[in-house]
């Protein structure tokens, strides 16, 4: 199985990118179903990507960064790379998807993905707002592509 999540907030206008993809990619397969490939919307929901992503062979993240990078940037990195054990705490707010990668692998063993990428799209624009902005519209295009040509192979 192939977990793909979208991770964002879809009122912070770029940093919405990798929700608006994985809302695209649903709209794909209910048009192109792949019995063995998943999409979710996890939004801002650090623990839901960790449940999510339980059961499956491959999980692919995308979000937003926010590096200093030039705005459209596309990142493909192995998840490997980003795992981070969250800081004690006792809000759920702060449990964030790189955090959902380590302590996935750590609670479910290998009932976690071993093969995981985040693709990580460069925001020109983190303001309030509804719109992602032309360079990261354009860049969100790509990956889309990108994605649906990968279930098709």
């Amino acid at each position: 199985m192939l977990t793909i999540i979208g991770c964002g907030n879809l009122n912070r206008s770029d940093d919405a990118v990798g929700v608006i993809i994985a809302q695209r990619l649903q709209q794909y397969l209910a048009q192109n179903p792949h019995p063995h490939v998943q999409v979710y919307d996890c939004g801002t929901a650090g623990m839901e990507v960790m449940f999510q992503a339980r059961g499956s062979e491959e999980l692919i993240i995308i979000d937003a960064s926010s590096t200093g990078s030039e705005p459209g940037a596309v990142f493909q990195v192995p998840g490997q790379e980003l795992e981070a054990l969250p800081e004690p705490s006792y809000n759920l707010h702060d449990f964030r998807w790189d955090h959902a990668l380590a302590a996935g692998r750590k609670i479910f063993n290998q009932d976690f993905p071993q093969q995981v990428t985040v693709y990580l799209i460069e925001a020109a624009n983190l303001n309030l707002g509804l719109e992602l902005s032309p360079v990261v519209r354009n860049s969100a295009d790509l990956v889309f592509q990108q994605l649906v040509s990968k279930l098709n192979h």
